[in-house]
Parts: C-alpha cells; structure tokens; sequence
C-alpha cells in the first residue's frame, strides 16, 4: 500500500479512505449552566417550538389542547 498526501491507494491503485484516522481535538470550553451556547440553544429550541405550535394550528384548525382532545 503506498501513503501519499494523507490518503492510501491499494496495489490496483484503487483509493482506501478508510485506513486513515481522523485527526482528534478535546473542546475545553464549558457548555453546562448560563453559558453564551445554552441560551442560544434554548432561544432556537423555543422558536422552533412556537413554529411548531403554528404550523399544527394552521393544518388543523385547532389549538394544541383542542388538537389533544380530539385524539
């Protein structure tokens, strides 16, 4: 097998991706608590909620506790 610029080819010259090993990196930052990241995850995860809410009224004509009791 010959190695030439971070890939391997076989003897047939066809292409081996998977002999090489994905260069690791260990991400320090804190993500628990009031952090910048979780109230950007929280704001997307409420917007994508509140469409949600939206679209479900707009295809059924009902709200979601109306949606709930006619199940």
């Amino acid at each position: 097998m010959a190695t030439t610029k971070g890939y391997t080819t076989e003897e047939l010259g066809r292409l081996n991706n998977f002999a090489v090993e994905p260069k690791m990196y260990v991400d320090n930052s804190v993500q628990a608590g009031f952090t910048e990241y979780a109230e950007k995850l929280n704001g997307r995860l409420a917007m994508i909620g509140f469409i949600s809410l939206l679209a479900l009224e707009a295809f059924t004509g009902h709200g979601i506790v109306g949606f709930l009791t006619s199940l």
